[in-house]
C-alpha cells in the first residue's frame, strides 16, 4: 500500500499518550447513577463554525469520510448513509480560540475496525497529523480540522475489558486482568492489516455510522455534572478531579458526553465569530420524555427556551444543547 506523508503520534498534552497513567483513589459513589433518559435518546447533529467551506472539506469530507448531503446558505450538513452527522457552518472570521470553553472533540463512531483502518489510510495520503491512540475499550483516531476542531473517529473494543473503577485507582483492565493506561498507541501495522494484501480504499464512511459522543471544555466539573446528570438525565458515570475530567453515558455506548477543565478553570466562552462548537443536539423519543428534560432543568436551576420540536439550554459553561423529539 503506497501512503504519502508520515503518521505522527500526536495528541494534545492532556492525552499523555504511551504514559501509564494510574489515576489515585477517589471515590465515585456521589458521582454515579442510573440514567433518567430512556434507552432511545441517541446524540444528533453537531453543529461547528468553520473559517472556509473548501479547508473544511478537505477534512471533513475528503479525509473523516462524509458525504455532502445537503448545503444551504452557509450551512454544509454532512453525513453517512443518508444521515447528517455533522452541520458546519461557515463564514467564522478566525479559528478555534484556545483556552476557551467549547468543544474539544467530537466522536464519530464507525461500524467495524476496516472501516477505522479506511481512515488513517485517507489521512495518511493526504499527509494529515494523526494521534492513534488504544483505549482498550475503543481504538481511536484523533485529528483536528483545518480550523483547530477536534474530531475523534472510534471503534468500540467492549469485548477487550473495561474501563478501571478511580476507587481502585487504574484506569483500565484488561480481558484477562491485567491494568492498561488506556493511552497507547495503537499498532498501525497490524490495523492497516484489517485491509488484507490488496486493499481497494473507500473514500466515505459506511452507513451505520454516528455520533458516538462529545466532548466539551468546561470551567467546573461539579457544575457540568449536575446539569448533565441531574439536569439533562444522562447517567453519571465518573469524575476525576486529580485528571479534571467527567464522564456522563446512556447505557448502551462507553460515555455519552464527556467534559474537562483543560482550558482552566477562568476559561470563558471563544469571542463572537470564532470556529468551534455552535451547538449539539440531544434526541428524545417524543414529548413525554422532553417534558421530563424540562422539569429536571427547572429543578437543577438551569434556564431554557424553546425551539421546534425541542428546547435549548446552555450547560454552566456556556455550552448550547438543543433537546428535540425524534
Amino acid at each position: 500500500m503506497a501512503l504519502r506523508g508520515s503518521l505522527h503520534y500526536m495528541l494534545p498534552s492532556q492525552l499523555n499518550v504511551g504514559v501509564k497513567v494510574i489515576f489515585p483513589v477517589e471515590s465515585q459513589s456521589s458521582v454515579r447513577s442510573a440514567q433518567a433518559l430512556p434507552a432511545t435518546t441517541t446524540l444528533g447533529p453537531v453543529h461547528i463554525a468553520v473559517t472556509d467551506r473548501a479547508k473544511a472539506l478537505l477534512i471533513w469530507r475528503d479525509v473523516v469520510g462524509l458525504d455532502l448531503i445537503a448545503e444551504e446558505g452557509n450551512a454544509l450538513s454532512l453525513g453517512a448513509g443518508g444521515k447528517v452527522l455533522i452541520v458546519l457552518e461557515t463564514g467564522a472570521v478566525r479559528p478555534v480560540v484556545q483556552r476557551t470553553t467549547g468543544l474539544y472533540h467530537v466522536a464519530i463512531h464507525v461500524p467495524t475496525r476496516p472501516d477505522l483502518a479506511q481512515l488513517a489510510v485517507r489521512a495518511l495520503q493526504r499527509n494529515v497529523r494523526i494521534a492513534p491512540t488504544d483505549h482498550l475499550v475503543s481504538e481511536a483516531i484523533y485529528l483536528w480540522d483545518l480550523d483547530g476542531n477536534g474530531i475523534e473517529i472510534t471503534f468500540e473494543t467492549p469485548w477487550r475489558g473495561h474501563l478501571g473503577d478511580p476507587d481502585s485507582g487504574a484506569y483500565a483492565t484488561t480481558a484477562d486482568g491485567k491494568p492498561h493506561s488506556g493511552r497507547e498507541p495503537i499498532d498501525m501495522q497490524d490495523l492497516l492489516g484489517e485491509l488484507g494484501p490488496k486493499p481497494v480504499i473507500q473514500p466515505r464512511m459506511p452507513d451505520g455510522t454516528r455520533i458516538g459522543h462529545v466532548h466539551v471544555h468546561v470551567n467546573d466539573l461539579h457544575q457540568a455534572m449536575a446539569f448533565y446528570r441531574d439536569g439533562l438525565g444522562f447517567a453519571g458515570l465518573f469524575l476525576i478531579k486529580s485528571f479534571g475530567m467527567g464522564d456522563v453515558g446512556l447505557g448502551y455506548m462507553p460515555h455519552a458526553i464527556a467534559f474537562n477543565i483543560w482550558s482552566g478553570p477562568n476559561a470563558a466562552q471563544a469571542p463572537a465569530g470564532s470556529a468551534g462548537l455552535r451547538w449539539f443536539t440531544v434526541v428524545v423519543p417524543d414529548n413525554g420524555v422532553l417534558e421530563d428534560v424540562r422539569a429536571r432543568l427547572r429543578s437543577v436551576g438551569s434556564e431554557f427556551g424553546d425551539i421546534p420540536k425541542g428546547i435549548e439550554a446552555r450547560d454552566p459553561s456556556g455550552n448550547l444543547v438543543k433537546i428535540i423529539t425524534a
